[in-house]
């Protein structure tokens, strides 16, 4: 991290002492701050805000222990610490970065063992690389770093599209739960570790390295303020309990013209679909059915929960827009959404162009016509 040009360079020495900072700065605010203080109104994952804290931690231990590398002169004790904080780095920070993007998905609990396996082949090529003082393997342990991000990529798609049909068949509102941002974050990380693993030199890579982890220090804090913790275990039966609640609640309730006339009754009828964070759970108790035959419901009508949903609040915006224009009363779009069941027009705006095939102010245009 620390040759002799950069030793020499008080700027650069001070942007890795603000990274470093920064990352004990942001740990301790996940660590001890109860209070949100970026989204107030967010609940977010208790148990991802520890492991974020805990990548932070690793993050700034890792700065320091880089440190000594100002004060070395000889090649060989420089190849060395290179190689014990590399292989520090492989038992700490890179298996903390994938635990903290397998925790954003809330869906289900991943096993983290997998982790350790993917990172062996790292640790013991770099517990070689310091018995035998040698960089020899080390051009098979960069082809093996290509592969595991390769890796890593293809299953974070796979995981995130998987994560977000869970949201679409159990949440109505889908703000502050989504995380296609977590594919930033990923790509952040690899970009670091990229640039760390093969060992670029120049001032300008040195740079480059701690403005990137300067910035993915920033995106995870914002990251892990603003998503909501979903609880998966509320959210999700296993399937002893599906079989339970099918047996004890609703044994009779399968066909689709009776759950179709519940919901009328129990949702259409009453507006529940207004209800800001409405469940599949919350929806199915409402009907007197369950979510799993809730949630085949939908399935066999080709849609999901969040569809039917936002079918209904966007037929609601429809109509409530229709009486204003009739009755020649002020409006604004903003409130009719509102009104409609939406906290937030983007949802809104994205859910209505999803609808109807054209965003909402086109809609307006052609039916004052």
């Amino acid at each position: 991290m620390f040759e002799q040009d950069i030793k020499e360079d008080l700027l650069y020495l001070m942007l890795y002492v603000g990274v470093t900072v920064l990352s004990l700065v942001a740990c301790c605010y996940l660590l001890f701050r109860r209070a949100n203080a970026i989204a107030p109104d967010v609940m977010p994952p208790l148990r991802l805000r520890r492991w974020t804290a805990a990548f932070l931690a690793c993050a700034t231990l890792s700065h320091l222990w880089y440190m000594p590398l100002l004060y070395l002169t000889s090649a060989d004790d420089v190849k060395m610490l290179y190689f014990i904080c590399a292989l520090l780095d492989f038992l700490t920070v890179f298996p903390l970065a994938i635990v903290v993007l397998f925790t954003m998905l809330q869906d289900r609990r991943r096993p983290l063992w997998p982790i350790g396996v993917m990172m062996a082949p790292l640790v013991v090529g770099m517990v070689v690389c310091i018995v035998t003082r040698s960089d020899a393997i080390l051009p098979p342990l960069y082809a093996y770093y290509l592969l595991m991000a390769v890796g890593l990529i293809i299953f974070m798609v796979r995981a995130v599209r998987q994560y977000g049909r869970w949201l679409r068949e159990n949440y109505a509102d889908l703000e502050h739960k989504e995380v296609w941002q977590s594919f930033v974050v990923l790509l952040i990380i690899l970009a670091a570790f990229s640039l760390y693993a093969f060992e670029l030199h120049g001032t300008y890579y040195k740079y480059a390295v701690q403005t990137i982890v300067f910035f993915l220090i920033c995106f995870l804090v914002w990251r892990v303020e603003t998503l909501s913790d979903l609880n998966p275990r509320d959210a999700q039966a296993s399937s002893a309990e599906i079989v339970e609640e099918t047996v004890k609640e609703v044994p009779s309730l399968v066909a689709d013209d009776k759950i179709g006339a519940l919901l009328q009754k129990h949702c259409i009828d009453t507006q529940l679909y207004l209800q800001h964070d409405l469940t599949v759970h919350q929806l199915a108790k409402a009907v007197g059915t369950n979510r799993f035959y809730l949630s085949q419901y939908f399935s066999q009508q080709d849609n999901t929960y969040n569809g039917y949903i936002n079918g209904l609040r966007i037929d609601h915006f429809m109509a409530l827009y229709r009486k204003v224009i009739a009755e020649r009363q002020p409006f604004t779009v903003k409130q009719l959404a509102q009104d409609s069941g939406y906290r937030n027009y983007t949802t809104f705006s994205n859910a209505f162009k999803q609808r109807m095939g054209k965003n909402v102010k086109d809609w307006m245009r052609i039916n004052e016509a």
